[in-house]
Formats: C-alpha cells, structure tokens, sequence
C-alpha cells in the first residue's frame, strides 16, 4: 500500500530516505517531480505547495487563489500514477481518496473506462466541498460533459467534493453516525439527495487513535508521564501548564483547553460569545488554534481582561497540544467531529462535546444513570447554541468536584480503545470486496493499520446537488496495491 501526498515543505522535511523516481512534464507555471520516500510519494511543485501559511490558506487566513489548479493537478498525476501510466510495473488496484481536496480523482479514473483501479471516496467534512467557477474547467483539464446537475455542477460551480462521492465507486465516512445524518437536509449541505442516491455503496468508519503518539506514558512533550491507576504525573503536567500559559498556579480550579480551527463551522463564534459568560464560573480556559483572523483577534484581545485566568495561543504546536490534553482537567469541543475528544479521553481529560457526528458514537455523555452504571466518559450537549454549551459545561464543572465519581469516571475514559485495529481490518474488507483479485494486505501488529500505509487525517470546505445517473462499477484486476491519496496539512 502506498500513499500519495503534495510535497508540502512540512512533509518533505519529515520524509526520510527521500529519492526521485519520475521527472514528469511541466504543468503550465512549472516542474512536476515525483519523490518516493518510502511508503510515502510526494508529489514535488513548488509553484504551487512550497508556500508560506497552510496548505490551504494563506498567511492571512484567505484561500489560495489558485487551490482548484494546485489540487487538480494533484489529482492528475495520482490518477496517471494509479492507471500505471507513470512507475514501470506499479499499477493500483484500488484508489482511496480523501476530502474535496482529492474529489476530481474518482471522476479522472471513472473518464478512463473499463481499465481502471476500483475507487474509494471518504467524506472527512461534509461543509467543505472545494467550490469553483465554471470558467476554470478548460484549465483544470475537466471535460464539458461532466459540468451536469448529474455530474460535478452545484448551482452554477464545480464542486471538487461531489465529483468524489457522484463518481467513485464506495462512499465512507468518518464515523456511522455521521454517515446517516448526511443523508438528511439539515446535516447534508445541499448533498443529501445523491448521498441517499448513494446510501448502498456508503458506511461509515470510525477514525482510530495512534497510541504510539498519543499516550501519556511514553509522551516525550510532556514534564511528567502518568496512566490510569498512576495518575500523579497529571497533577505535574497541569502545574506546570499554568506555568507556561501564565495561569494562576492552583490544583483545585478546573482547567478547560480548546484545541480546534478558530472558524465557525467549529463553533469558535459561539465560544467567543460565550467567553465572559464561562469566565464567571471558577474555571481557567486555554485555547490553541488558528483560523479567522477577526475571531483570533476578540480571543486574544480577551485575555488582557482576564490576566492569569485565560490563555490563548494562535497556531499549532503540536507539543503544547499534547501538553494541554495532559495538563487540562476538560476538553471543550463543541465542533461536530475530530479525534481530539479521543486523544483527551486517553489522557484523562474529560470532553465537554456536541453530540452529533463521530462524537455520537464516541463520548457517552455523563447522565444519572450512566455515571452510576459506570459508563459516561464525557459530557455532551445537542443544540448549537452558548446556552446548552454553558450548561453542559456547568455539569462538567459540578462533577468535577464529586472526587470518587470524577477518578471512576476519568479512569473509564482513558482506558477505552479507539485505535486502529477495528477500523482497519473493516478498510481491508471493503478493498477486498472491490479488488477481490489483488494481492492480500495484511495489518501491521504494532499499529494495526495496513502493512506500509500512513493513515493521515486531514482537514476538510461547503454544499451539493443531487446526482442520478448509475455509477462505474469496479473493475477488478490481479495488478499492483492500493494508494491512499490526501493533500494533509
């Protein structure tokens, strides 16, 4: 199994044993170069992923004016790669792509006809669908005929993500729960008619924890390391966290952290509304993230009025999230899906979360009945809103103070199982059943994932029309291996 990634400056620092494999042809504003950095290719274009800011958005927050172009030819070449066109003997059996930012390449290999690799589409974030003007398809190498209600139109713009789910041959999802709310209009983004067209070649699959990183025994980032049963490092972790972020130094006041993209969709708006009214209750809030400027601004314009009580870094340090999750008594995650409520949970921070999404099959939410049955491992609140945020995170903070219920309840939490195992054998099923004449994968037994692959997760961008038409089936062929391909920052 390979992986295909654009050669983002961060990625080719963190590849080792890199060489070249292919010179291709330039693309209209430069060279294109393929680096094999084993299980990994980078596709290397400076032009277009050797930038400043992120992959997706420039230093001031904005999109790059030229994503569609930098993302299909992406693509392209993966696309080139998997129909055998480019490495002598690599041919792949299946293609499974993530997100918007890889959507044009099911449609790419579904133009191919009959000889193709059987394709998999995984829908990470529904509210980003990679919107573009019609006048860009010529550029982008798209034929006319797709521009349809039937094909990758979406009132009057091309959408990058519901060329992946109209074309490809199964649909996933981040989670089951997720996979049946996107098939209703108020969670479905205008998508919902050609996701229920689609509901019989769709599952959702639950994402999986790498506990090699995420483990507060063995965490390098942290100053002292604990687990369940021996939990006195955490009391170090969260002093000295205060220390850093120039909080009040005190064991008793619960500390909330909120690690997220600072944007709307992850409720960050709310959270900043909300931010005099949680700063009444006996509580320290940290945030780490990144996203609107003009909401990074009104949080950190909000820490001159609360000097030692709320701490705001703009970024990420993936360090200092791993210190937060350690040193944090709760997580606030009001978004409506991530893996970070998992990580937290292992690290004995308890999530105050919304329940839809993944995180409907994840946190269970700490009720009567379920914290005398031992079971709540969170707590959650339905509607979008500041007052069922404020009073979730009043019962968070209430029974924080209850010690034997918070220890028991903490102790559930971190030793829940959310790794990759389960998730990847279901991944191996599913490419079975597409390819059933490749040759076998098998799971890692250290990482449970498949042999040689990187399980990446990548960030997601909004809204869709309803396809009809029947879809390619799978051609199965007793060629090559399976490539993921992501455009991860």
């Amino acid at each position: 199994m390979r992986l295909i990634l654009p050669a983002y400056p961060q990625a080719l620092a963190a590849a080792a044993n890199k060489s070249l494999v292919a010179e291709l042809p330039n693309d209209e504003s430069g060279p294109l170069r393929l680096i094999d950095a084993l299980p990994v290719w980078l596709l290397e274009a400076p032009h277009l992923y050797d930038r400043p800011g992120n992959p997706y958005l420039d230093e001031e927050g904005r999109d790059w004016p030229d994503n569609a172009q930098r993302f299909a030819t992406f693509c392209r070449v993966a696309a080139e790669i998997a129909r055998g066109e480019l490495l002598p003997g690599w041919r792949a059996d299946v293609v499974h792509a993530n997100d918007w930012h890889t959507g044009l390449l099911p449609a790419l290999l579904a133009l191919s006809g009959n000889s193709r690799p059987a394709t998999v589409f995984t829908i990470h974030n529904l509210g980003y669908q990679g919107l573009f003007p019609r006048s860009l398809l010529p550029s982008l190498g798209i034929p006319d005929h797709l521009f349809t209600p039937d094909g990758i139109e979406f009132f009057g713009q091309l959408s990058f993500l519901k060329a992946g789910i109209r074309f490809s041959d199964f649909v996933t999802t981040v989670s089951p729960s997720y996979a049946q709310e996107i098939l209703t209009p108020d969670y479905g983004c205008g998508l919902d008619g050609l996701l229920r067209h689609r509901m019989h070649n769709m599952s959702g699959i639950l994402n999986g924890v790498d506990y090699r990183i995420w483990d507060p025994w063995r965490d390098p980032h942290l100053p002292a390391r604990f687990r369940a049963g021996e939990m006195s490092g955490k009391r170090v972790c969260k002093a000295e966290l205060q220390r850093e972020l120039g909080l009040e130094i005190s064991s008793s006041v619960p500390v909330v952290a909120c690690l997220s993209r600072i944007t709307n969709q992850k409720m960050a708006d709310v959270v900043c509304h909300a931010l005099h009214m949680m700063l009444d209750r006996d509580i320290q809030l940290a945030l780490l993230g990144e996203g609107d400027p003009k909401l990074e601004a009104k949080l950190v314009e909000a820490t001159q009025h609360y000097p030692g009580r709320l701490a705001v870094r703009i970024g990420y340090d993936e360090a200092l999230a791993h210190r937060l999750l350690a040193g944090a008594d709760l997580l606030l995650h009001p978004s409506r899906r991530g893996l970070t409520p998992l990580y937290a949970m292992h690290y004995g921070t308890l999530p105050v979360v919304r329940q839809v999404g993944g995180l409907t099959d994840t946190v269970v939410d700490a009720t009567e009945w379920t914290v005398r049955a031992g079971s709540a491992t969170g707590f959650a609140f339905h509607e979008p809103s500041a007052a069922a945020m404020l009073e979730c995170l009043d019962r968070a903070i209430g029974l924080s103070g209850q010690q034997t219920r918070w220890r028991r309840m903490r102790g559930r939490a971190m030793t829940l199982e959310f790794g990759w195992e389960a998730s990847a054998r279901r991944y191996l099923a599913l490419y079975r059943k597409l390819a059933p004449n490749a040759a076998p994968l098998k799971p890692n037994a250290k990482s449970s994932k498949p042999q040689g692959a990187t399980i990446v997760e990548i960030p997601h961008a909004a809204a869709s029309d309803s396809g009809r038409a029947q879809l390619p089936a799978a051609q199965n062929k007793p060629v090559g291996r399976t490539a993921a391909a992501n455009a991860f920052a």
